[in-house]
C-alpha cells in the first residue's frame, strides 16, 4: 500500500476532505520537473544581484570560500530533508513543522520550527513586495527618465495588485507555470548582469585600474561589514523553507518514493543555482570591485534597454518567488481557521485569508522600503538556522549516526558552521542598519 493511501486510511472522511483542500496536501501528481523549478524559484531570489557586493565587503580569498561552501552545505542538508520525507514507513512529513515535531516532539517541534519559518517566509514576502515595486521603478526610470517622479510606495501598490489575483490559485502545481517562468527569468537576469559585467571589464581598457580594497576605513568597520556581507551570501540559500511542502506535491509508493524525482529536482536546481551565484558574484566583483552598488543592476547603466529588460525579468521572477513562498503561509492559516476555529473550507475563506495577507505584506513594504535590511538581521536568527543546521539536528535525533562515523562530524561540522553564521551575520546586519538609519524613509 502506498503511504498516501496507508495515510488516508487512518483519516476521518472529514479530516480526508479538509487534507484535499489544503494546499500543500491538495494535489500530489507533480513531476521531478516541478521539483527543479520550484526550486530554482524558491532559491534564486532577486538577492543573487547583491552577491558582488557581499564580495567586495568579503574580499576574493574569503568571498569564494564563503559562496562554494555555503553551495556545498546547504545541498547536502537540502539532500537530508528530501531522505527524512519518508523517514517512516507509511509517512509522509508535508510540512517542515511535521518533521520538527517528528525529531524533537509535538509541541517543542512546533516551537522550534514555526516561529523560525513564518519569518523567513513572511519576511521573503515581504521583502519581494518591495524588490517588486523597486524594479518597476527602476524599470520607468530608465525607460523614461524625464518623466514624472513617481513614489516606489505606488509602485508596491502595482506590483500587490496582480497577487491578489495570483494568492487564490488553490496549490503549487496550479503556480508550476508561474514559476517555471520565474526561474527562466532568474537565469536570465542573472546571465544579462554577469555579461554585462564581463564586457564593462573588457572596455574599461589595460590601463585601468580596479579597486578590490576593503570600503570601510576603521577595523571595526571592515569586520561589521565582513559580518553583514556574510548574512548576504547565507540568505541567497533560503530555499529549504518550502522544500518538503513542494516535495509533498510529488507522488509517492514503496516501489516509487518521492525523493528520487524530488532529488533530481534538486540536482538540476543547484546546477542552475551555480550558474547564476558563482559568475555573478565573481564577475561582478572583478568588474567594478568596491566601487559595485547592492545591486549590480544598479551600477550598470548602459545599454538602457538591457537594463530595462533585466528589471522587468527581476518583477517577473519575484512574481513567482513571493508565492512559493506565500503558498506553506497561507496552509499553516488556512490549517489554523479550519481545523482550530473550525472555519468551514471553501472559496469565501481562501479569498478573505490570503487577500488580507497579501494586504499586509504590502502595507509593511510601503511602510518600511529598506526592510531588506532588516531581513538580514532577521534572516541570521531564521533562515541559517532553518538552512544550515537545523536539518543536521534533525538528522542526528531521527538517524542516529554512530558518535565519531563519518556523517555524525559532517553534521557536526556544519552545526558549528551554522551556529556560528546565525550568531555573527545579525551583529553585523544591525549594526549596518543603525549606521545607515538617517537615510531610511518611511512611506517614501
Amino acid at each position: 500500500m502506498a503511504p498516501s493511501a496507508m495515510n488516508t486510511s487512518s483519516k476521518s472522511k472529514e479530516q480526508q476532505e479538509i487534507d484535499d483542500w489544503l494546499p500543500i496536501t491538495s494535489s500530489r501528481n507533480a513531476k521531478w520537473w516541478y521539483s527543479a523549478f520550484h526550486n530554482v524559484t524558491a532559491m534564486v531570489g532577486a538577492g543573487v544581484l547583491s552577491l558582488p557586493y557581499a564580495m567586495s565587503e568579503l574580499g576574493w580569498g574569503p568571498g569564494i570560500a564563503a559562496m562554494l561552501l555555503s553551495w556545498v552545505i546547504t545541498l547536502y542538508t537540502l539532500w537530508q530533508m528530501v531522505e527524512m520525507h519518508e523517514c517512516v514507513p507509511g509517512k509522509r512529513f508535508d510540512r517542515y513543522h511535521e518533521l520538527g515535531q517528528h525529531a524533537f516532539g509535538e509541541k517543542l517541534g512546533l516551537w522550534i520550527v514555526v516561529p523560525q519559518q513564518l519569518i523567513v517566509e513572511v519576511g521573503v514576502c515581504i521583502c519581494y513586495m518591495v524588490t517588486g515595486g523597486k524594479s518597476l521603478k527602476k524599470f520607468a526610470d530608465v525607460v523614461n527618465p524625464n518623466g514624472p517622479q513617481i513614489r516606489t510606495s505606488f509602485f508596491i501598490v502595482i506590483f500587490a495588485s496582480a497577487h491578489f489575483l495570483l494568492s487564490q490559485l488553490p496549490n503549487f502545481n496550479s503556480i508550476s507555470l508561474i514559476s517555471l517562468a520565474a526561474a527562466v527569468m532568474s537565469l536570465t537576469y542573472s546571465t544579462i548582469a554577469w555579461v554585462a559585467s564581463l564586457q564593462h571589464a573588457g572596455a574599461r581598457g589595460a590601463g585601468a585600474v580596479v579597486d578590490y580594497s576593503m570600503t570601510a576605513s576603521t577595523s571595526a568597520g571592515r569586520t561589521f561589514n565582513f559580518l553583514n556581507a556574510l548574512g548576504d551570501v547565507a540568505f541567497a540559500y533560503a530555499g529549504h523553507n518550502v522544500v518538503l511542502e513542494i516535495q509533498a506535491t510529488i507522488p509517492s509508493s514503496p516501489d516509487k518514493p518521492s525523493k528520487k524525482p524530488m532529488m533530481r529536482g534538486v540536482y538540476v536546481a543547484y546546477l542552475v543555482v551555480a550558474l547564476c551565484y558563482l559568475p555573478v558574484a565573481f564577475v561582478g566583483y572583478y568588474a567594478f570591485g568596491n566601487a559595485v552598488d547592492d545591486n549590480i543592476l544598479i551600477t550598470l547603466q548602459k545599454p538602457r534597454w538591457l537594463i530595462a529588460s533585466a528589471n522587468m525579468f527581476v518583477v517577473v521572477h519575484v512574481i513567482g518567488s513571493y508565492q512559493i513562498y506565500a503558498m506553506p503561509v497561507f496552509d499553516m492559516l488556512e490549517t489554523f481557521l479550519v481545523k482550530k476555529l473550525r472555519f468551514k473550507p471553501g472559496w469565501p475563506l481562501r479569498l478573505i485569508a490570503r487577500s488580507l495577507y497579501v494586504a499586509f505584506t504590502m502595507m509593511v513594504g510601503i511602510a518600511i522600503p529598506f526592510f531588506g535590511g532588516l531581513l538580514g538581521f532577521f534572516g541570521g536568527f531564521a533562515q541559517a538556522p532553518t538552512t544550515y543546521f537545523l536539518p543536521c539536528i534533525m538528522w542526528l535525533c531521527i538517524k542516529k549516526p554512530k558518535r565519531f562515523s563519518r556523517s555524525w562530524c559532517i553534521n557536526w561540522i556544519c552545526i558549528i558552521v551554522g551556529v556560528l553564521l546565525s550568531v555573527l551575520a545579525p551583529i553585523g546586519a544591525l549594526r549596518s542598519i543603525i549606521m545607515n538609519y538617517k537615510s531610511y524613509k518611511f512611506f517614501s
